[in-house]
C-alpha cells in the first residue's frame, strides 16, 4: 500500500515553494509526481502564502515544468487579502497597497485599487523592492487609524542559496514602525484551506495538506480538520515536526514520499 493510500484521502492541498521547488529549481520529478496523483484519483489544488505572483503566473509557472493546471486550482495569499477585504468593504474601492504588482494586480481582480489620499484600509504584503520610505510612508497611513491586513506571516522564504526573508520580516518591520497589530489573510488561517475544500467538493477528512512549514501550513491544515504530510525540502526539520503536538500524519523526505510503499 502506498503512504497516500494507507491515509484514505481523495484530495490534496498542496504548498509550492520549498514543496515543489525552491523559486526555479523543482524539488522532485514534477511530472512524475503529478502522474501519480493522477493515477491514484487525488485531486489537487495549490494554496500559497507567496503573494508576489499571479495565480496566472503560477499557472504558467507550473506549465514551464511540464504540469497543467486550471486556474480555479490555484490559491494564493493575496487573494486571501482580497476576500478578508471584501468582508468589510463589499464594494470594493480605495486603499493603501504596499506591495508587489502581482498584490495590486491580484486586489484589482477584488474591485480594490491603490489610493493615497483617502484609502478605506492598508493591505501590504512582500516586496522586495522595499526601501525606509515605503517602510515610513505605509506605517504613518495606519497609524491614522485604518485597518491594517497583511498577506501571510512567513519570515522566511526558501531558495537554492538558502532561506532569505520572507514577508513576515516586512510585517515584522510594519508593526513594530506602527504599533498595530496586523489582520492577516494567509495561512494558518483557515480561508484557503476552506477554500479549497470547497473547489474540490471534500471534506477535512477526505483532504491532505502537504506543506513544509509548521507554523502556516501544518499548523492551517490542522486547524482546518485536514490531514497533513510535512516534507523536509523546506523550512521546518524532521526534529521540530517530531515534536509537534497534535502529530503530524507523516512527515517524509520530499512529496514523492507520498508514493513510495509501506
Amino acid at each position: 500500500m502506498l503512504q497516500i493510500q494507507k491515509l484514505n484521502v481523495k484530495a490534496a492541498i498542496l504548498d509550492m515553494d520549498g514543496v515543489l521547488w525552491r523559486l526555479t529549481t523543482p524539488l522532485v520529478d514534477l511530472p512524475e509526481l503529478f502522474n501519480a496523483f493522477s493515477k491514484n484519483n487525488i485531486q489537487v489544488m495549490f494554496a500559497t502564502n507567496n503573494g508576489t505572483a499571479t495565480v496566472d503566473q503560477y499557472v504558467n509557472k507550473l506549465a514551464g515544468f511540464g504540469i497543467s493546471v486550471e486556474s480555479w486550482q490555484v490559491l494564493t495569499s493575496a487573494m486571501a487579502t482580497g476576500y478578508s477585504l471584501k468582508k468589510t468593504f463589499p464594494n470594493g474601492g480605495p486603499i493603501y497597497i504596499m506591495g508587489e504588482k502581482a498584490l495590486h494586480d491580484t486586489l484589482k481582480d477584488f474591485g480594490f485599487y491603490h489610493d493615497t489620499q483617502a484609502p478605506q484600509a492598508v493591505a501590504a504584503g512582500l516586496t522586495r523592492e522595499l526601501d525606509y520610505n515605503m517602510l515610513k510612508d505605509t506605517s504613518l497611513m495606519i497609524q491614522k487609524g485604518l485597518p491594517f491586513y497583511f498577506t501571510n506571516p512567513d519570515p522566511t522564504y526558501p531558495t537554492p542559496e538558502g532561506n532569505i526573508p520572507g514577508a513576515g520580516t516586512v510585517l515584522a518591520a510594519l508593526e513594530a514602525a506602527s504599533g498595530v497589530k496586523a489582520k492577516l489573510a494567509g495561512k494558518p488561517l483557515p480561508f484557503l484551506f476552506e477554500l479549497g475544500m470547497q473547489r474540490m467538493n471534500t471534506t477535512p477528512e477526505e483532504t491532505l495538506v502537504v506543506g513544509d512549514r509548521l507554523d502556516t501550513d501544518i499548523l492551517g491544515g490542522q486547524e482546518s480538520g485536514c490531514k497533513t504530510a510535512m516534507v523536509l525540502t523546506g523550512i521546518s526539520t524532521r526534529e521540530e515536526a517530531e515534536q509537534w503536538q497534535p502529530q503530524l500524519d507523516l512527515v517524509i523526505p520530499d512529496i514523492m514520499g507520498l508514493f513510495e510503499e509501506v
